[in-house]
């Protein structure tokens, strides 16, 4: 929970937004939202969910079994599920289509 809550914060600070003014945007009070972020309360999966669309992001829940194919497709920058990132990987399937309309 401690790495969701620090990318709550450095999602917000990095858009230069106030406590007050991401409650606003989630529509939260700012005290839920200082009690989130600070750890002192154990928040709603809606108040996360909420959150992150405030700040343009969005909160998955994934399978324990895909995890670590999803941390490395996420690494590689979108390339492929199950290969190594690099040079020969594969265009990623959002690079594909680009490419077919192209």
């Amino acid at each position: 929970m401690t790495q969701l809550l620090t990318a709550y914060q450095v999602a917000r600070r990095g858009q230069a937004l106030s406590q007050a003014e991401l409650a606003e945007k989630a529509g939260l009070s700012r005290m839920a939202v200082q009690k989130i972020e600070s750890g002192t309360t154990d928040p709603r999966l809606s108040s996360l969910l909420v959150l992150a669309r405030a700040l343009g992001m969005e909160l998955m829940l994934v399978p324990e079994a895909l995890r670590n194919e999803l941390d490395a497709f996420v690494r590689s920058g979108g390339r492929a599920l199950g290969q190594s990132p690099g040079i020969n990987a594969p265009l990623s399937i959002v690079d594909d289509l680009i490419q077919r309309t192209d």
